[in-house]
């Protein structure tokens, strides 16, 4: 069935111009909710381990390092920064989108991916820095849950960073248009999504374990 446009106004953005856009968007958006859902529970995972191995002390066989002891806040600040200026600049290539400057929006979608990278490369210098340190993955059940939970979304950026890789290759060859506009919408809506994560990482995570 064709994809008629008859009462869209000429207002509306790019990515809602088909009715296939719109259903997609808000699709993505359920599925979102069930991401909300996944790192609830990985967090829920995580704070029971916290508790249970007495907010991280508990070592599983002798003494493992705590939080306290080997997390660096200046580094995680650093990587809060980077993922928190990949969103805004996110947003620009989004704004870009919309004023169908493809060459604006192409530049803001590539240095989101180099800030995005950067995280990455901060985050499993981190991970090698706590596994020097004592702190391996097996080391009790609270650092199988830290890794559990910043290792999925770690995860889950590396695929938002393939993810918009794919998406410049398609914009490159089939143009800007409603279809591919969908698509880096909804990366962004994926990205910022990410970023959002991050903050309760970072406060639930790196600043609690600070406090002991």
């Amino acid at each position: 069935m064709a994809d008629t446009n008859t009462n869209i106004s000429p207002n509306t953005p790019l990515e809602y111009q088909s009715g296939i856009g719109r259903l997609n968007i808000f699709g993505f958006w359920i599925f979102l909710g069930a991401e909300v859902a996944l790192f609830a529970t990985i967090f829920a995972t995580y704070f029971t381990m916290y508790t249970m191995n007495g907010n991280g002390h508990a070592g599983h066989a002798g003494h493992a390092p705590t939080p306290m002891e080997l997390f660096d806040l200046n580094n995680t600040l650093v990587m809060t920064i980077v993922l928190l200026v990949s969103s805004f600049t996110c947003g620009l290539a989004i704004h870009e989108m919309r004023k169908r400057n493809v060459k604006a929006m192409n530049v803001w979608l590539i240095i989101t991916l180099l800030f995005g990278l950067a995280f990455l490369f901060l985050e499993i210098n981190e991970f090698k820095h706590l596994v020097h340190e004592g702190a391996a993955l097996g080391t009790n059940g609270y650092w199988s849950s830290f890794y559990f939970l910043t290792g999925t979304h770690g995860l889950h950026v590396s695929l938002g960073i393939c993810w918009m890789i794919l998406i410049l290759f398609q914009v490159a060859k089939r143009g800007l248009t409603p279809d591919t506009a969908k698509k880096v919408f909804i990366a962004s809506l994926y990205w910022h999504f990410l970023d959002f994560v991050w903050i309760f990482v970072y406060t639930g995570v790196y600043l609690l374990g600070m406090v002991g």
